[in-house]
């Protein structure tokens, strides 16, 4: 499931939560797959984050190719 799937189904999740009207065992399956689904967001974030890259750049200001995050 991709970043945006799991934050748009979250965000409905959370929804169906804020709105009131579930039951209460309702609520608690809404609620762990809310957990269930901001861990998953979590997880895809920090892989986005480890493959951010520098550019670098030669005197000139061209491109010359790329320095991993951990690098900086």
């Amino acid at each position: 499931m991709s970043f945006e799937e799991a934050m748009k189904e979250l965000e409905a999740t959370v929804g169906r939560l804020e709105h009131g009207e579930a039951t209460l065992e309702e609520s608690i399956k809404l609620y762990e797959r809310g957990a269930a689904l901001r861990a998953h967001c979590d997880k895809r974030l920090r892989e986005a984050e480890e493959r951010v890259e520098k550019i670098t750049l030669a005197a000139n200001g061209q491109p010359t190719g790329t320095v991993p995050a951990e690098g900086l």
